[in-house]
């Protein structure tokens, strides 16, 4: 009797700043994504984070370093919290990280990215079996923080770097608006001029293109690429915003400490670090914390000193953003919200208005506006010439960022859907036509 192995599934990735995604085609054209348990309920995302224990953690489970879900689960179990790190994406086109120490250890960035995406790719595999090798990544228009071409070669090549440490040897960028197109066509029964607005964690990008029909609804028509275009902004910028003004004024910012008789102002770079989820955990070193010590001292508002300590000295960035991120989807749904954290001495019950919000990020707005402009001119199209534009990503659901789309192309033109797995499941589909 002979026996045949098991068929490679088409795979695609979405290695997200905030989430990541996998999903995979097999042969009989089905596109299923990976599902991860999360709190006790199946997500189809997987945090883009790590948490490293304690050394003196009381009872540390499992390896001193898990990543996605189980990074969270063993960070709020954790008695003293070890370092919990997020957005780490955002770090690929910098040449100022090289390597970082975790306690005893150094770690450079692929090292970090490729313990996340080992354990991405583990998870997955106990649902779909053996990946085999290869694999369709998705990747931004412009990487954040990448301002000359060489930030870009280096971000893929990290990235890279990485994905074959993880298995993956044989790797094909896609950028993810393209592949959230690819996600789009499936659904088409005549040719459309789409615009794809992926307006992710770490960045927001644009492609436009011609798509045409496929000739069944597992398989992606033709698609001609016109143009593609974005801005190293996405929900993290929108969080700052919320952390400079409802939170860094509760820290200290604003205020002033004494030195050589003198007062100063407390330095502007500890509260735009604290505004970075990637960067909240380079806060907790000890020239930070004796210089922040040191300040409280002699602060006209020693107490809120005292808070931005504790929140750095009990690793509280992860239940920070978290507190930030539903304060920025309730807004979504409601005109008022309310910034809510408690962790003695930090009591946090901040108000905050939709109006305000936008005005806060109105940087940001006018980015991508120019950014579609820059695109419609590179292209030589007219907004009235685009048939359909198809909003993704997790910060698509904000609605300043609806409403630019809206009243650019009208409302009425506006598509939307899985927005935190199309790029997957269209990195599937490219995967499968290669």
């Amino acid at each position: 009797m002979t026996q045949h192995a098991p068929s490679i599934p088409s795979v695609g990735l979405d290695f997200g700043t905030t989430n990541s995604a996998l999903a995979i085609k097999r042969a009989d054209g089905t596109v299923e994504l990976a599902s991860f348990l999360d709190h006790g309920q199946m997500t189809n995302t997987f945090r883009s984070v790590l948490y490293f224990s304690h050394p003196e953690e009381d009872e540390p489970e499992g390896p001193p370093v898990v990543a996605g879900p189980d990074a969270i689960r063993h960070y709020l179990r954790a008695d003293p919290k070890g370092r919990f790190m997020q957005s780490i994406k955002s770090f690929l086109a910098s040449k100022l990280f090289e390597r970082t120490r975790v306690y005893t250890r150094s770690y450079t960035l692929e090292d970090l990215i490729a313990i996340l995406l080992r354990a991405l790719r583990t998870a997955a595999e106990a649902q779909f079996g053996d990946l085999g090798t290869a694999v369709v990544v998705g990747r931004p228009v412009h990487f954040a923080g990448a301002d000359a071409a060489e930030e870009e070669t280096l971000a893929l090549r990290r990235l890279r770097t990485a994905l074959q440490a993880s298995g993956f040897k044989d790797v094909t960028f896609e950028f993810e608006p393209v592949a959230a197109a690819y996600a789009y066509g499936t659904q088409l029964d005549h040719s459309e001029v789409v615009l794809i607005a992926d307006c992710g964690g770490g960045t927001s990008d644009l492609s436009l293109l011609r798509l045409a029909p496929a000739r069944n609804a597992t398989t992606p028509g033709p698609c001609e690429v016109l143009g593609n275009d974005g801005v190293a902004m996405g929900g993290d910028v929108l969080d700052s915003q919320l952390v400079r003004h409802l939170i860094a004024p509760q820290f200290g910012l604003g205020a002033q400490y004494r030195a050589a008789e003198k007062l100063l102002p407390i330095p502007n770079w500890l509260y735009t670090q604290l505004e970075r989820w990637d960067h909240v955990w380079f806060l907790h070193t000890r020239s930070t914390l004796e210089l922040l010590q040191t300040i409280q001292r002699s602060a006209t508002h020693p107490e809120h000193i005292a808070q931005f300590l504790h929140v750095i000295t009990h690793e509280l960035g992860y239940p920070l953003s978290r507190a930030v991120e539903e304060t920025k989807f309730a807004l979504t749904e409601h005109d008022v919200s309310r910034l809510e954290f408690l962790s003695p001495p930090v009591a946090l019950h901040e108000p905050v208005t939709r109006p305000a919000f936008e005005a806060w990020i109105d940087s940001v707005l006018q980015a991508l506006d120019a950014c579609v402009d820059r695109l419609l001119t590179q292209c030589q199209m007219a907004p009235a010439a685009v048939d359909r534009v198809f909003l993704t990503g997790g910060t698509s659901f904000v609605p300043a960022i609806r409403q630019l789309f809206a009243r650019k192309f009208d409302a009425t033109r506006l598509r939307s859907g899985g927005e935190l797995t199309s790029v997957a499941r269209g990195l599937a589909l490219r995967a499968y036509q290669q």
